[in-house]
């Protein structure tokens, strides 16, 4: 099973230290994925941020990481799916896919072997299972369920 810590988070949110590239980078150490937010493109670089930017991040960075990059804006999207790096883009939908064919899924909709369940906390240890992998806040509590 896949296992994403969204934003950087394993154990809980840490907002101050979210969508910040040490933050991630420790958590990818580990040997987790990230789902990280993206938003904004200035032409050169991508910023790390959910509302704002925080920090930027060169694309080989992004291709070269288990990373999965939301994109926060149309800018973002386009130049992230131009050059190749996984991402998505999504508000409130049940189901969206990302550029290399997986289907995110909302907090608490079903899902199977090409889906994420995002912030699992919603499901059954038992659904989540049926998951090709999860991405939440606490992120080592599942790898301890699930594994």
């Amino acid at each position: 099973m896949i296992l994403i810590a969204h934003r950087g988070n394993t154990n809980g949110p840490i907002p101050e230290r979210e969508n910040t590239v040490s933050y991630i980078k420790e958590a990818l150490d580990k040997g987790y994925h990230c789902e990280i937010d993206i938003c904004k493109w200035d032409g050169e670089s991508f910023w790390l941020g959910h509302n704002e930017p925080i920090e930027a991040v060169d694309r080989e960075w992004l291709k070269d990481n288990n990373v999965w990059c939301h994109a926060k804006n149309y800018n973002a999207l386009e130049a992230m799916i131009a050059m190749g790096i996984h991402c998505f883009f999504h508000q409130k939908d049940d189901y969206t896919l990302t550029s290399y064919g997986w289907m995110w899924a909302y907090p608490g909709m079903p899902g199977g072997v090409k889906t994420i369940a995002v912030h699992p906390e919603k499901l059954s240890i038992e659904e989540v299972k049926k998951f090709a992998g999860i991405c939440g806040d606490n992120i080592e509590k599942y790898k301890e369920q699930i594994t």
